[in-house]
């Protein structure tokens, strides 16, 4: 499963996680807060924000359970309306985190002790001489 972690200030990191620490996060729902101790991040607390399963198909909060099924909506994920009033069918998968689901949104609530977006140092290339000919 991927993790897209996200915190207040906008930045974003994807994660891919194992099957262990995987399973720790299956039954929570959308607007639960986990602690990061079981995915591997100490001392982290994510609220979960949504996600997706593998075909695609997003995570809705007021869906109840695990598995996909397809609503009557008016508007929101992406249903763009052409008249006052329509309604579409659309296909959305529960709020409840299972093994179907492939990406999982994570906000961060409170942070830990290791900095988690934490930008690599770029190491200035060593210059070539040029070519003699």
């Amino acid at each position: 499963m991927k993790l897209v972690i996200s915190n207040k200030e906008g930045k974003a990191k994807q994660v891919e996680i194992e099957l262990v620490q995987e399973r720790k996060l299956y039954g929570s729902k959308i607007g639960e807060e986990i602690s990061g101790d079981s995915i591997g991040f100490e001392g982290y607390t994510f609220s979960v924000r949504g996600g997706s399963d593998s075909s695609g198909f997003p995570m809705r909060r007021d869906v109840q359970g695990q598995e996909r099924k397809r609503i009557l909506t008016t508007s929101s994920l992406g249903n763009h309306l052409k008249r006052k009033g329509m309604r579409t069918r659309k296909s959305v998968r529960g709020n409840t985190v299972s093994d179907s689901i492939a990406q999982l949104n994570l906000f961060v609530v409170k942070e830990g002790s290791t900095p988690l977006f934490e930008e690599p140092k770029e190491e200035a290339p060593a210059e070539e001489a040029p070519k003699e000919e």
